[in-house]
């Protein structure tokens, strides 16, 4: 059977490990003025250089965390700005740094979309992916809702070196066939850039 899903939504944020309470916390971090690099609402990043920047260039990158908006005073209106993404190129008045919201508990789970099937079969799709780590797509997204549209790449399925840990498929049951492609898992950082010293 088909999964509903046909294209990749980002990493949304679901419970953490242990099936701990969680509120979905996040903390401030800072986008250096002008970056012209957009950064999409449910889009892995990391800090470098002191700023927030995307974390998807590269599968094997660390991740702080997964960025969940900014706050700005805008240049034009003087007037506080709240967007659920980075469009890229912002200048706040007074030249100040643009405030980044980060999901950053390194326990968080995540569900997120696998871009092609991950078996034949389904015991076949869970003994090639659980527990195994992917990475996503290179930074993309939707400028109208500012949400991500990156989803987990099959093609980089690794025991150790990708950003991500697969731990189980969602339970929602429109996208749960794993022998088709835009199944939802949930995964957890396998690559953290604060707690992993080597990162």
């Amino acid at each position: 059977m088909a999964n509903r899903n046909t294209v990749g939504f980002g990493l949304n944020a679901t419970g953490t490990m242990g099936s701990n309470y969680t509120n979905q916390g996040q903390s401030n971090y800072f986008i250096d003025a002008a970056d012209a690099t957009a950064i999409y609402n449910g889009q892995p990043v990391k800090i470098t250089s002191g700023y927030i920047v995307t974390a998807t260039a590269a599968i094997t990158n660390s991740a702080l965390g997964v960025f969940n908006g900014c706050f700005y005073n805008a240049a034009t209106t003087q007037k506080p700005t709240w967007n659920n993404y980075y469009p890229g190129g912002i200048t706040p008045a007074n030249s100040e740094d643009i405030t980044a919201f980060v999901l950053d508990n390194p326990f968080q789970l995540y569900e997120a979309s696998v871009n092609a099937l991950m078996g034949a079969s389904q015991p076949a799709a869970v003994a090639a992916t659980i527990g195994q780590t992917m990475g996503t797509q290179t930074a993309q997204g939707s400028t109208t809702t500012g949400k991500s549209s990156q989803s987990l790449v099959f093609a980089t399925i690794h025991a150790t070196a990708n950003t991500w840990r697969v731990l189980r498929v969602a339970a929602d049951p429109e996208n749960e066939d794993m022998t088709a492609a835009w199944c939802s898992v949930i995964v957890v950082s396998n690559l953290n850039q604060i707690i992993d010293s080597a990162a």
